[in-house]
């Protein structure tokens, strides 16, 4: 079974979360593919991401500058893959949720796992623009951003009085993710399992000061 990490990217005192993401766990742990753990950024008062070489002391067991930041790091590695519930803000996601994405450095935690997102906003958007932006900022980490997505427009009135979508659509949507999710947290498991490659960015940082030393560009 897949170990799934909701992530609720807002922590504002009047955040739509409170509806949405009660919706969102409950499907996921019905929908049987994964063991469901809810990372509330409320509880998570991540500093403003500044770690740097100087801070992570031993690179194989980065200690960081905080024992928050290690915990978090931690927390984002045993994950199989995640679900991120976000407003948005802007035309874009909160400035907490980016940096606790931020935050996940060094350990390369993200690195060959889906991510899939549920997005709401209080008008017609439906925080479709907060997810495009998530999906540049996940591949970057080199995460696996998947299509499929909910967008809840007119949050405030997408889910009735016992918390369920008042579209059928919407229900569809989420039961489509959670399958697209599992599909790609067993293919990548596996994936894993056989072996990875090491970073792209440190093979061209490599691949670059070979070809420096010895001065060929195809060495």
């Amino acid at each position: 079974m897949s170990k799934l990490k909701i992530i609720v990217g807002t922590t504002r005192p009047s955040r739509s979360a409170e509806r949405v993401v009660p919706w969102v766990q409950d499907h996921a742990a019905a929908h049987g593919a994964f063991e469901v753990e809810v990372l509330d950024l409320r509880d998570w008062p991540l500093p403003f991401f500044a770690e740097h070489f100087g801070t992570v002391g031993d690179i194989n067991d980065p200690t960081y500058s905080q024992p928050l930041v290690k915990a978090w790091n931690q927390t984002i590695q045993d994950a199989d893959a995640y679900l991120v519930v976000t407003g948005e803000y802007n035309h874009s996601v909160p400035g907490v949720l980016k940096n606790a994405i931020d935050t996940v450095w060094l350990s390369h935690a993200f690195r060959n796992k889906p991510v899939a997102a549920v997005g709401y906003s209080a008008g017609i958007g439906g925080g479709i623009r907060a997810l495009e932006h998530l999906a540049q900022i996940m591949v970057e980490t080199e995460a696996v951003p998947l299509r499929s997505t909910v967008v809840l427009p007119f949050v405030h009135d997408a889910l009735d009085d016992s918390g369920q979508p008042v579209s059928p659509a919407t229900t569809a949507s989420l039961q489509v993710l959670l399958d697209d999710l599992a599909w790609w947290s067993t293919a990548l498991e596996r994936a894993r399992a056989a072996g990875e490659l090491t970073p792209g960015r440190l093979r061209l940082r490599d691949l670059t000061l070979k070809a420096t030393a010895t001065g060929s560009p195809t060495a």
